[in-house]
């Protein structure tokens, strides 16, 4: 099913009736460490308010982003909303993945955002430490108790999500959220490819590479916060290598009357994905909405896998 709110597209997680818009508000910001000092909770806020009332329902966080805080700014920003109508997702932190643990941070979640139940709740990365299937029983207790409407998983690679899935009792695992953009592209040599034979939705989390995809850094503009500064790509040597996919996407989006962060965005829409953009204001969730609703012709993204061959693995 997809319906549209102006240019939104909306459609189901994988075999979910969670009807999520495309583009979801990434929440990691959210929790302000390591991300600079030129926005505050407010700014965060509003930049909420304004996707929801403007046709963007799915919010994703986490526990760990700042420690619970992105949650409780969540918890201002959605307050006096039709929760009905939000899709909200968050992921509990490797060192909970024991039974009882899973439990207590679900209701700490839960209590932080003040909801009465989370729609999507993910394991944020692989433990090996505890047995998936411990981690995924308690999971589906949670679903089975009504806190948790559908389980997904973040960071897994297909050897780790085809264990999780064998794991499953009587529910399903709905999503797996992977670091997918135009120039980390390993999750597409037999990950996604996988996911999509079992109707496993992709959540591609930083899907304009910390900002390197929006044009606005480059090897005489390097970004000085915690986050994105010891981050190889963002070194000198790699942020010159990438100056002609920049100016590439520049072409391709002038032509089109886009911007470069909405055509990044959109060509991943364009392979199936949902997309949630780390955001901090107003105007940045503003851009990247404006990538659903068109879509980059199959050319221009031969002209950008060109240039991107999609070498870098997830985690590089």
């Amino acid at each position: 099913m997809m319906r549209y709110f102006q240019d939104m597209e909306y459609r189901n997680i994988g075999k979910s009736d969670l009807e999520a818009s495309v583009v979801g508000f990434g929440g990691w910001q959210a929790g302000r460490q390591g991300w600079g000092t030129e926005f505050d909770d407010r700014d965060c806020i509003d930049a909420m308010k304004y996707a929801f009332n403007n046709g963007v329902n799915y919010i994703d966080t986490a526990e760990m982003y700042g420690h619970g805080h992105s949650e409780e700014v969540i918890r201002e920003a959605i307050s006096g909303m039709d929760r009905e109508k939000l899709v909200i997702a968050t992921k509990v932190n490797p060192p909970h993945f024991k039974h009882d643990e899973i439990l207590r941070s679900c209701e700490n979640s839960i209590r932080r955002m003040n909801c009465k139940y989370i729609d999507l709740y993910q394991l944020h990365w692989p433990d090996h430490s505890v047995p998936i299937s411990e981690t995924l029983g308690a999971m589906e207790e949670l679903v089975d108790s009504g806190k948790v409407r559908y389980i997904g998983v973040s960071n897994y690679n297909r050897e780790e999500l085809e264990e999780a899935m064998a794991s499953m009792k009587k529910h399903e695992i709905v999503s797996n959220q992977m670091r997918y953009n135009i120039i980390q592209r390993g999750v597409e040599r037999d990950l996604y490819p996988s996911m999509k034979v079992h109707g496993i939705s992709m959540i591609a989390w930083s899907p304009i590479a910390k900002g390197l995809l929006s044009g606005k850094y480059g090897h005489e503009n390097i970004p000085t916060d915690q986050v994105r500064k010891n981050d190889p790509l963002f070194s000198r040597e790699r942020l010159k290598s990438f100056e002609p996919l920049i100016s590439t996407l520049k072409t391709i989006a002038e032509k089109r009357d886009k911007t470069i962060v909405q055509v990044s965005l959109n060509y991943l829409l364009k392979k199936g994905a949902f997309v949630i953009p780390g955001i901090k204001r107003v105007d940045q969730i503003k851009d990247c909405m404006g990538s659903s609703g068109w879509s980059v012709t199959d050319a221009e993204v031969s002209e950008i896998e060109r240039l991107a061959p999609g070498t870098e693995s997830p985690g590089d």
